[in-house]
């Protein structure tokens, strides 16, 4: 993960967002000064940002794909600090204005961006990443069953652990979390119903750092773990970072959430630690929206990934989880229990 400050990315931020709006003018307030360029797939970020390791890079890797795939031009744009709704529409507003298409919020945050963004540029296709409330017809509302993969999480903690406690560290109370939380909790009880779930929140707001501070999940984690907590799942973008490092450095067990946290870089001196990730394929979401439109189709409405598509799932990238083959039985019967409905899921 590139080490850089907040401050620092939010003047990067700044300056590209100044460089994308003096590109093309005054912004439009209607669809008819759309360009219509052939530029590609634009994405802006949710906090934490590029380099999370997680919710966002995975975003960025469709966006990898489909820059690769079809030759065409590019964009992402950082968040900046303590920003509103106006400023994130503005972002999305001049990426349509200079012929971006289609353009993608990451994040729920960007619900009433991408609402007004869309209104004012029909002819784009916007898309938003966890979100399913807007009505839009040229918008595409990508959302996922976190709470299956989860649920998976669950039955993979409960079935490594030795102190029969667990831990799970969400970046910020809100519902999309809740989702995390429910099913881990859920998987966790009906694999072993005498295991203990620790649970807490880091923020009740995401502009207090909820998901883009690791300092605040390693704090969270290591009282977990002072609590005999022994495997401890973050939903918590960049912040859990700290709940891996914080699990590293006790020798204890670590979920990751979103990507493959086993295969990322940036924590690679950790990656012993890394049980599994609970991931659900944003990179994947945001491609086939490039292409759909590439292909003249653009999606639309609610775009749903789960078990039974392959859009969330647990990784087996570490050898002692991928090798052990009493838990991936456990997994697997579990999954297909899920994908049958024989068991199902809560989100809350």
């Amino acid at each position: 993960m590139r080490r850089i400050s907040r401050i620092t990315v939010a003047g990067a931020a700044t300056a590209s967002l100044a460089l994308a709006l003096s590109a093309c003018g005054n912004t439009s307030t209607s669809g008819s000064s759309e360009s219509k360029g052939n530029k590609g797939l634009a994405i802006a970020y949710d906090v934490g940002g590029k380099g999370d390791q997680s919710f966002n890079d995975a975003a960025y890797a469709g966006l990898e794909k489909a820059q690769k795939e079809f030759g065409y031009k590019t964009a992402d744009l950082e968040p900046t600090e303590g920003e509103t709704d106006a400023d994130k529409e503005q972002r999305l507003v001049s990426l349509a204005k200079q012929g971006y298409n289609p353009v993608v919020g990451v994040g729920y945050a960007y619900a009433a961006a991408v609402k007004g963004a869309a209104e004012k540029f029909p002819k784009t296709t916007f898309g938003i990443v966890d979100d399913a409330t807007i009505n839009t017809k040229n918008v595409a509302d990508l959302v996922f069953n976190e709470e299956q993969a989860s649920y998976l999480a669950g039955v993979a903690a409960a079935k490594s652990t030795k102190s029969k406690v667990v831990g799970f560290v969400g970046g910020v109370d809100i519902p999309l979390i809740h989702k995390f939380q429910a099913g881990f909790a859920q998987g966790v009880k009906d694999t072993d119903p005498k295991v203990k779930v620790l649970s807490q929140y880091l923020t009740q707001t995401a502009e207090e750092g909820g998901f883009a501070s690791p300092d605040k999940g390693k704090t969270a984690a290591e009282g977990q773990i002072e609590k005999k907590a022994d495997v401890v799942y973050a939903a918590a973008g960049l912040s859990g970072q700290g709940v891996i490092e914080a699990a590293a450095a006790k020798k204890v067990w670590a979920i990751g959430v979103d990507s493959d946290q086993y295969e990322q870089e940036a924590l690679a001196k950790y990656k012993d630690s890394i049980l599994t990730s609970a991931m659900k394929d944003v990179a994947k979401a945001v491609y086939s929206l490039a292409k759909s439109v590439k292909d003249g189709k653009p999606e639309t409405g609610i775009v749903r990934g789960d078990l039974k598509t392959g859009e969330v799932s647990l990784s087996n990238s570490n050898p002692k989880f991928a090798d052990n083959a009493e838990l991936q039985e456990a997994i697997k019967t579990a999954k297909e229990k899920i994908i049958s409905g024989e068991i199902k899921v809560k989100s809350s």
